[in-house]
């Protein structure tokens, strides 16, 4: 009966697993089989802008000319390393200020939990754009920074905060700091304050029962965190464009550049796909720590 049972629910097991990997084809392999093709075509004055892939004759067309010419071009590869360093120091920042803000928050009372959870979701119901340009009200010379400082005798001129990497790194920070304190309260609010404190009745310092033990269970938050903040961070265009200025160098800047501005399509799906690669990379990588550290566990 119970064999019975199992092969009658396998059909509906099968189209449960494969729903997901339809989705993933569909919005992600074959967008990127689209984007690769295009990439390996060469830039022409026609819609779409860009050659085919096979000419009259049934000849591969392709090449890696618009690859060759990104990594021999130095502007492309300083915006590459522009990015991911933006990238990473917003990450870094986000996770310095957001673990102690989701321990505060994982072991506060549950009224207040509730207070503070709603207080970080609470800017997700105002408009993304209207936040930025917020942010360009008191960042920029006659803002509300500088009208401050100015009133308090600190500076004598207003300082130029706006138009600046300092600036895009406030917005990047701001922006995607809710992002890494809820994987990490998820992570932090399931911890049992019970193991620390046999930690410290065995002659463990603080310090050393946090690196011991909350760490260590804290730490798939902080992958999940890390990656939900460098990813969007990487391709960012919005706030790089309105708080550092439209000459910042910037991947995401320079992909809408080549899309809309210059108008070639297979530079840009190249830049495209190389911005991909730099993010799957670190995804895998910290996929197979968190693999390694549950393997440990287990």
């Amino acid at each position: 009966m119970g064999d019975a049972i199992q092969t009658k629910s396998e059909p509906w097991q099968r189209i449960a697993v494969a729903i997901p990997y339809l989705w993933l084809f569909v919005f992600f392999l074959a967008p990127f089989a689209i984007i690769f093709k295009i990439s390996l075509a060469d830039p022409i004055l026609a819609l779409p802008p860009y050659s085919p892939s096979f000419d009259s004759d049934g000849n591969s067309a392709m090449s890696l000319n618009n690859y060759a010419f990104l990594f021999s071009d130095k502007l492309y590869v300083i915006t590459y390393l522009r990015s991911v360093a933006m990238a990473f120091l917003t990450t870094v920042l986000c996770l310095l200020l957001g673990f102690p803000m989701a321990y505060g928050i994982a072991r506060a009372s549950a009224a207040t939990r509730s207070l503070l959870l709603l207080l970080i979701v609470l800017p997700f119901w105002i408009s993304f754009l209207l936040r930025v340009y917020a942010w360009m009200g008191l960042l920029n010379n006659h803002g509300i920074i500088n009208n401050l400082l100015l009133w308090l005798g600190v500076i004598d001129q207003p300082l130029q905060i706006m138009y600046t990497d300092f600036a895009t790194a406030i917005g990047l920070v701001y922006s995607y700091l809710p992002f890494m304190i809820l994987p990490l309260y998820a992570s932090l609010e399931r911890l049992d304050l019970d193991l620390v404190d046999a930690a410290q009745d065995l002659g463990a310092t603080r310090s050393r029962a946090f690196w011991d033990i909350t760490w260590p269970l804290a730490r798939p938050g902080v992958i999940a965190g890390c990656l939900l903040v460098f990813i969007p961070a990487m391709g960012e265009y919005v706030i790089p464009y309105l708080l550092g200025g439209s000459d910042s160098l910037f991947i995401g800047r320079v992909l809408f550049d080549e899309f809309y501005s210059n108008r070639d399509w297979p530079l840009a799906s190249a830049v495209a796909i190389i911005l991909l690669m730099l993010l799957v990379v670190p995804i895998v990588l910290l996929q197979r720590a968190q693999a390694r550290d549950k393997e440990q566990v287990t």
